[in-house]
Formats: structure tokens, sequence, C-alpha cells
């Protein structure tokens, strides 16, 4: 009697035992797998921020269109609106869609391309910037207005002035707030001499100093610049500028700033060669010293992405065309951890996986 009650006993131990263990947390390596945020749509350049405790995200809009193809202009990439998405809950959590925020329609001076967007909050205003393509076939960089992170946003009747080129990222840091932007091949950066339109080179040389991004401080108002947008230096460890034909390392669009233990880190794409590389600085203006690769291509031409802070880990949001078979303008927004190691590099992320 004894024998059979221990057996009992056992038993019920190890079913209680079993029983926890399916309904713990999931494992690290689990966490860490990279999760599509939105598979019922294609969303791509996704920049997050953490509001009110909880995350949002927003992203670009692609869509199939007939408007260009998929040469140096980026002709395919004909977006016409913004989403924005939440959740509370990185890896587990619903994704909220608030829906439509933003639609070309709505925004007098734009004809075509909504392309990579940020937001910012001053003040319980939420500011939403976003390039665009005016009436010219120029792109500039437009503001909208909400009193929600969620949105409706409402644009400004004008363009910023004194603003071109794509892929505004706005970094608050101490109470000011820089606009960093700019995008080569189609993105136009090429074609400026400083801040003066100059010409409409497709391409630009391939000799002598890379060109650079552009920071400007924004003004009290959100709404335009407070001083003149300079470039934003990307040296080697030696402090020698990179150079225009070190594709693998220069700068081609997709600006993003973060901070991490007193660092600035100036995160961007390479284009061509489909890296995500980052620079760090002891000041939002630079220079800024190369440190390597973020994450290694993807499937997809394109790579863009945004780093965030949220429940006190760290995040890279980005995207790939896996989802679409690799078809280049149909992108799929993504997240997976990211990891500042003890000497304040980045771990590099496998794009594949």
């Amino acid at each position: 009697m004894r024998n059979i009650l221990t057996v009992f006993i056992l038993t019920f131990i190890i079913i209680i035992i079993t029983a926890l263990s399916c309904t713990s947390s999931p494992s690290e390596s689990e966490v860490v797998r990279p999760r599509y945020l939105f598979p019922g749509d294609y969303m791509a350049d996704p920049a997050a921020h953490v509001f009110n405790g909880r995350l949002y995200i927003y992203p670009s809009h692609d869509r199939v269109s007939s408007a260009g193809s998929g040469g140096m202009d980026g002709g395919a990439y004909d977006m016409i609106d913004y989403h924005v998405f939440s959740l509370d809950d990185i890896f587990y959590g619903d994704v909220t869609d608030h829906g439509v925020v933003l639609s070309l329609r709505d925004i007098p001076w734009a004809r075509s391309q909504l392309w990579d967007n940020d937001v910012a909050c001053k003040d319980d205003i939420y500011y939403m910037y976003f390039p665009a393509k005016d009436h010219n076939g120029i792109f500039r960089i437009g503001a909208a207005i909400a009193s929600r992170p969620e949105g409706p946003f409402i644009p400004q009747p004008e363009p910023i002035p004194g603003s071109y080129s794509i892929d505004p990222c706005v970094f608050e840091d101490d109470g000011n707030y820089y606009m960093y932007f700019g995008g080569i091949w189609g993105g136009q950066l090429q074609q400026y001499n400083g801040n003066t339109y100059a010409g409409t080179s497709n391409r630009p040389n391939n000799s002598g100093r890379a060109i650079s991004p552009r920071v400007a401080k924004l003004s009290g108002d959100m709404l335009r610049f407070a001083e003149e947008p300079r470039e934003l230096l990307i040296t080697d460890r030696n402090g020698n500028p990179l150079m225009s034909a070190d594709n693998s390392r220069r700068f081609f669009e997709a600006s993003w700033m973060h901070k991490y233990n007193g660092v600035y880190y100036f995160s961007y794409s390479t284009g061509d060669t489909h890296y995500l590389c980052y620079a760090t600085g002891d000041n939002p203006y630079g220079p800024f010293i190369y440190q390597g690769i973020i994450l290694t291509p993807v499937i997809g031409w394109t790579t863009h992405h945004s780093i965030v802070e949220f429940k006190e880990k760290w995040y890279l949001f980005y995207h790939d065309a896996r989802p679409s078979g690799g078809t280049d303008h149909l992108r799929s927004m993504k997240v997976t951890e990211l990891t500042h190691l003890p000497d304040g590099s980045i771990q590099r992320i496998n794009g594949m996986r």
C-alpha cells in the first residue's frame, strides 16, 4: 500500500512539473528570434518610439504600383499613405493597426512617394516628418501634427523651408531636437552643393569624399530648421573621411540616432552593399567614427531601421522582402533584439535569420 501511495505521489508531482514547464515563459533562444510584425500587408522603414509606456511604429506603406521601375530613381517605391502600429509586448503581444493616419491626397505641396517618416513628441504634441516629391519632382520634407501618438496627423500646407532629400530622423537630446536626413541616388542628395540644388544627376561621382548626411537643429515650434543644415562627417579610426568608393562603409540613406551610456550612435544603410552600419561620436553633430556593421544584408535590395530601448531591452526594427518572395519594393517590417557589448560595440546581427 505504501509503495502504491509513493508511486501515486511521484506521478502527481511529475504531472504538475510538466504542466508548469509547458506554461512557463519562452526560452531566451526563442525570445531573440526575429518577428514579422504585420504579415497582413507590406510595411517598411519602421521608425519605433516609446510614448506613454507603449511602443509605436511608424513605417512606410509599400504597394504594387505601375508608377516606375526599380531603377536609381526609386520609382517603384510609390507609397501614398502612412499607418501607425502599436504594441506592448515586442515578441508576443498583439500588434494594433491604427489605420491610415496621413495620405498623399491631403498634402497640398506633395505629388508622389511618401517614403520613410519619423515622429517626435514635444509638450504632448506629436510631429510626423516625412519626405515626398513636390510638383517639380524634387524631394522635400514635410511636417504633420497630431494630439495623439496614433494620429491622425494633419499636414502643414508647405514643406519645411530649406528642406530637401529623404529619410528624416528626429532625435531629442537635453531638450533640443535634431533632424538627420539625406539619401543618395533616388534620394537626390548628390544633386546638392551644400544646401543648394545644383543639378539632376541620378548617381554621385564615385571619386573623392563620400557624400555626407545632413543634420539641423529644429526650431522651438518643431516646424522649421533653427539653423542651416550642416554635413555630418563620418571618418575612419584615423580621422580620415570615408570615401565615395568605399561603398561597404559610406553613407547611402536611412539615418538613425540613439544614445547609449553617454555615447551617440549614428546608424545608416550603405545602400548598394546592403549593410546597416554605425559610427559613434561625443555630440549630436559629430564627427562620427565608423565602428562596424549592425545588420548583414537581408533578402531584398533596401535595408532600413530604427533602434529603441523598451522595458530595459534594446531592439532593432527593420524590414526584408522574404514574405513577398524577394520583390524589392514589397517589404515586411520585423524586429529582433539588439545587444550593446561591454566595450560599447554593437553585436552583429545576421540579416538572413
